[in-house]
């Protein structure tokens, strides 16, 4: 992908509309006011006020575990392919609208931190999941090519399972933990970001899907990957890899913002700035948290796979997945310093609950000390009111580790793939 002048460096914000489900539309540095809005806000198009927020949980909660089980086989088998989010409807995903092909066309694809190739349900269809938008025709593209078997990027090193097509072209092949795939021609093609004064990236990497299938959402058109792999959208842009979120809690009738570029820098004497490290063949971004602290308490943070990268930092999984002894560890501190009548979540997921009143009860802050630096947790990242009468820690235990979205709200937090660190800045997402 190329970008020839320094005003179009990529210093734009992208709008999204959804919770854990966003849908994203880009402009140029020019106009860095617009926002994001959490999908069961009431300011979005996608709220739903008769759903209680007892179902809201439970939906995330099945959509984070179908996630994180994609993280572990893919973390058992890095080469097998299963590097992608898992496909579910209506998921812990942000939908992101870009256009591609010249003229261009609009494709709305799942904005994924875990995946890197980009690609989208393409004519001719072998398999298609039914979607809202029109498939792209590549055939109506001046802009379309795709890349012969000689290709440097038709290599394994590159895409999973690649292999020599109809006319000598590179076909992909992505495999799922629910057992859906996608395949067809990998490709390059002219991206557009934005609609008023647009910019244009040419010559980007994607797969042109033919045959998928699964549970995907209607609503999408294919994933947009936001990965450390060579095809993700970040990797491929020619200039600054950075890019930023700031996420507002769900129940506040405010938008949240995502930014690429020199606006994504996280600074200021109150950043925690991390490193991310490399695990084998993964792409998805592993930190390092030594411990958990509740008060005096410390609850040291190992597992399996050691210390060294031990977590993933994940914007679409809704909660935080700790291993059982961290769990345990950080429940027994918590009883020690909540003074209240035990309760129960309606739909038996949440296991540390408490029945009381938002004026009977002070939730205390939960202090995760990554591998850089401390980050505390307020109330709002690791509790939720699962009724107006119980509420609940959004913490689980898992052999998967994953650090969720709950756990972000109300923090800047930049990615950097130049400096390979993640950063962490307390903030108002409201006020962004």
């Amino acid at each position: 992908m190329v970008i020839t002048s320094k005003s179009q460096s990529l210093n734009f914000t992208l709008s999204l509309f959804g919770i854990l489900h966003f849908l994203i539309f880009l402009t140029p540095s020019q106009a860095t006011t617009h926002r994001l809005i959490h999908r069961d806000s009431p300011l979005s198009p996608f709220y739903h006020p008769t759903t209680t927020p007892s179902h809201r949980l439970h939906n995330a909660f099945q959509r984070s575990l179908n996630r994180i089980n994609s993280f572990k086989l893919a973390v058992a088998n890095p080469n097998n392919g299963n590097t992608q989010a898992p496909v579910k409807p209506g998921g812990g995903e942000y939908l992101m609208t870009i256009f591609i092909g010249t003229p261009p066309v609009q494709v709305i694809g799942i904005a994924d931190t875990g995946s890197d190739l980009i690609w989208t349900q393409c004519l001719p269809c072998i398999h298609c999941y039914p979607q809202t938008i029109p498939l792209f025709n590549p055939q109506h593209s001046k802009s379309y090519n795709t890349l012969p078997c000689r290709s440097t990027f038709c290599n394994p090193r590159y895409v999973d399972h690649p292999r020599c097509g109809i006319n000598s072209t590179c076909w992909y092949r992505y495999s799922y933990f629910d057992g859906s795939h996608t395949a067809g021609n990998l490709a390059s093609e002219t991206f557009t970001l934005g609609t008023t004064n647009p910019i244009s990236l040419p010559n980007t990497l994607f797969g042109c899907a033919h045959d998928t299938t699964g549970i995907f959402d209607k609503s999408g058109s294919g994933i947009i990957g936001l990965g450390r792999g060579r095809f993700s959208l970040i990797s491929q842009l020619n200039g600054s890899k950075m890019f930023s979120y700031c996420l507002t809690p769900n129940t506040l009738n405010s938008t949240s913002k995502l930014s690429f570029g020199e606006d994504s820098v996280v600074s200021g004497p109150e950043v925690v700035t991390t490193p991310f490290v490399t695990t084998g063949t993964s792409t998805s971004y592993h930190i390092t948290v030594e411990a958990l602290s509740v008060g005096k308490t410390r609850i040291p943070f190992v597992n399996k796979s050691g210390i060294e990268g031990n977590v993933i930092i994940d914007s679409g999984t809704t909660y935080t997945f700790l291993p059982l002894g961290v769990y345990n560890g950080l429940v027994s501190a918590l009883n020690n310093i909540i003074r209240a009548k035990k309760g129960r979540d309606p739909n038996g997921i949440l296991t540390l609950c408490y029945q009381t009143t938002a004026d009977k009860i002070r939730l205390p802050i939960i202090t995760a000390h990554f591998k850089g630096g401390d980050v505390k947790l307020q109330p709002v990242n690791t509790f939720s009111w699962v009724r107006k009468d119980v509420v609940c820690l959004t913490m689980i235990h898992n052999d998967n580790t994953v650090f969720g979205n709950m756990a972000q709200t109300n923090f800047l937090v930049g990615f950097d793939l130049e400096a390979s660190t993640v950063s962490f800045k307390p903030t108002d997402c409201s006020l962004q």
